[in-house]
């Protein structure tokens, strides 16, 4: 029997969903893999360096984790440009930003020796490291905006490979910190080519202009806020509380990560269809991502003593009743983060303006207007992240996002 699909085969609609089902297990399994590289360079580095030299591979890869959020802003803005202008390249603007984050962090070398106590050399390569990450997030929004998942996936693990094998390798050959971050460097530079050739399209026109740094950094701007609202809660607690219950506070943060991360794929799929201005690709993922979060909410109200276990160890199983709380930020600010992509893909100017007024809320409630304990924290920032998906979701549904770029031809 015929179907529209093609003779014989399944109907179109149904080979489409396969393929976003299968699209979205390929890059779930990516992004579970870029953890777990990223969880076994610090267990390694533990049991292979000295308690000096682990206290600066920490110090190295807080620093390149966030100093590589222009690299997801960079592949937000490319993953855009794409889907709105069907075969257009970057431009000059990946080369531009990857530069400009190895150039502030080789600006540290002369302050990061007696401020970090971090080698010359090391803050010297961890520039040109940070540098490549960054870039690679311009063949990933290629082929995030070309909708071309699968490949997209493996550009994910190909990154994830060259930012923490070199590194693992270094640590397993007993490099040192130095022969380590030199073994990652250098492995992270060769994964470039493979990723050009990866996100390769003959369609493609070099002529192009490419996308404009305003997309760029308007797109960075949103990932640092997230950055910034997720961890201020955390951060508060670390400089208001003991340290025993920050500690505590700590592992409570590991549910809202949790929480805030897992649906992210949700985001990845979508973010070509938000640029096209498709509403009902809005719809589909605010729905996806508020049932992901109902059920880890639920969960962590039914076994939260089981969720602090597993986050911290059994010294903190009696801090279970707080999980469905903390389950609760991350679900909140997942949501916001579906909103977030969908106002910088249409075009909005300061689409983190609410994420930026939730941190200052956040810390003015929790410096001077609640007690410094514990409970009074949590909720504060329970309370952070609900005004902050409800002021996202106003400016969105009053048309805020209004896109002001050019859109050239819609993808197909």
């Amino acid at each position: 029997m015929d179907h529209p699909g093609g003779r014989g085969g399944p109907p179109l609609a149904t080979r489409s969903r396969r393929a976003i089902g299968v699209a979205g297990a390929a890059v779930a399994v990516a992004g579970a893999v870029t953890s777990a590289l990223g969880y076994l360079v610090p267990v390694l580095g533990a049991r292979r360096l000295s308690a000096g030299d682990l206290g600066a591979l920490a110090t190295v890869l807080a620093i390149a984790a966030i100093t590589s959020v222009p690299g997801t802003g960079l592949q937000i803005a490319v993953a855009v440009h794409r889907a709105r202008r069907p075969g257009a390249t970057a431009g000059r603007a990946g080369w531009l930003t990857a530069a400009v984050c190895a150039g502030a962090v080789a600006l540290l070398a002369p302050v990061a020796g007696p401020l970090l106590d971090l080698p010359t050399t090391v803050t010297l390569l961890l520039a040109v490291y940070t540098g490549v990450i960054v870039l690679a997030g311009r063949w990933l929004g290629e082929l995030q905006g070309d909708e071309r998942f699968l490949r997209l996936a493996l550009g994910m693990a190909i990154l994830a490979a060259g930012r923490y094998g070199g590194l693992i390798a270094g640590l397993l050959l007993g490099a040192g910190l130095t022969g380590s971050v030199l073994v990652g460097t250098a492995l992270a530079i060769l994964i470039l080519p493979a990723l050009a050739v990866l996100a390769r399209r003959p369609t493609a026109r070099p002529g192009d202009a490419g996308i404009t740094a305003r997309q760029v950094f308007t797109a960075c701007s949103a990932m640092l806020a997230m950055l910034a609202v997720s961890y201020a809660d955390l951060i508060l607690a670390r400089d208001l509380l003991p340290a025993a219950t920050s500690g505590a506070y700590a592992v409570g943060t590991v549910l809202t990560k949790g929480a805030l991360w897992a649906p992210q794929v949700v985001t990845v799929l979508a973010l070509p269809r938000l640029a096209q201005g498709s509403r009902r690709a809005l719809v589909i993922a605010l729905g996806l991502v508020a049932g992901s979060g109902a059920v880890l909410i639920l969960a962590s109200a039914v076994a939260g003593g089981v969720a602090f276990r597993l986050a911290g160890g059994p010294d903190y199983v009696g801090l279970g009743r707080y999980a469905p709380v903390f389950a609760t930020v991350g679900a909140l600010y997942a949501l916001v983060f579906v909103l977030v992509n969908a106002r910088v893909a249409s075009g909005a100017r300061w689409p983190s303006a609410p994420l930026w007024a939730a941190v200052v809320a956040l810390v003015v409630a929790a410096e001077w207007l609640v007690p410094h304990t514990f409970p009074a924290i949590m909720w504060c920032a329970a309370g952070t992240a609900a005004l902050a998906l409800a002021a996202t979701a106003l400016v969105t549904l009053r048309g805020g996002a209004g896109s002001s770029w050019p859109t050239g031809p819609a993808a197909p």
